[in-house]
């Protein structure tokens, strides 16, 4: 499904706050929020679109504010509902999209392989992504319209050594003929709901071995009469 979102919606829907996602009365994994993000014209929208409805369309046009789309996947045995917010790219819309971000585990910052500006503007967006979301939030840069390999003008070996150098995960896709659109989006959830797993299990463990858990019930027992006794006549013997 894929959704129009006001401003004013960010206040009445769930966040996830801190723990990286949250598990939903009745179901059988953590929502898990991701953003799209990058400059105007990339793909961001296709590359959802493709993802959630396996649909492409060519004239698509400019994202004006924020969309999302849902889609749940299996991952090491668990459903996990994935809620993926589109965010414009334009200046003008800024204001309100830096807003979603700070309810986001993951985050795709995306670029066109054969507009340089737009991998240019990715330092940019990057800045702005950490100023705003959680330290916590896992990031992919995705090289889109890997397609049009004839008019590339971003070289595959420097973005994924921009990667390596930003802490990021990357991956060239195409929303046109599917490349690995499937892969990033399941990479990136896999990545961040194996995160959640081994957070939740050093959060039990933590709690399992802290002070008031590792408290040993001592009994002592009452004293009898015979071992008043003898303490009065160890006493008298002194």
């Amino acid at each position: 499904s894929r959704r129009g979102a006001d401003p004013g919606c960010r206040a009445q829907r769930g966040r996830l706050h801190g723990a990286l996602g949250v598990t939903e009365p009745g179901a059988a994994g953590p929502r898990l929020e991701v953003v799209l993000i990058g400059d105007s014209g990339v793909g961001k929208s296709n590359l959802l679109s493709r993802f959630t409805r396996n649909e492409f369309n060519l004239e698509s046009k400019s994202t004006i504010g924020v969309e999302f789309a849902t889609r749940s996947i299996q991952v090491d045995g668990k459903t996990i509902k994935a809620q993926i917010w589109d965010t414009a790219g334009q200046e003008r819309y800024r204001a309100i999209t830096s807003a979603y971000y700070r309810g986001a585990v993951g985050a795709l910052l995306v670029y066109d392989i054969a507009k340089h500006l737009t991998y240019e503007n990715v330092e940019r967006w990057l800045k702005e992504l950490r100023d705003h979301a959680d330290n916590n939030i896992v990031i992919m840069l995705v090289g889109n319209k890997s397609d049009l390999r004839h008019l590339r003008a971003v070289p595959t070996d420097e973005a994924r050594a921009f990667a390596e150098k930003n802490n990021l995960s990357f991956i060239e896709t195409s929303a046109l003929d599917s490349t690995n659109v499937e892969e990033a989006f399941k990479n990136i959830l896999t990545e961040i709901y194996r995160i959640v797993s081994q957070k939740q299990i050093a959060d039990r463990s933590a709690h399992d071995e802290s002070p008031g858990n590792n408290v040993v019930d001592i009994s002592v027992p009452p004293t009898t009469d015979g071992q008043k006794s003898n303490k009065l006549q160890c006493c008298q013997n002194l």
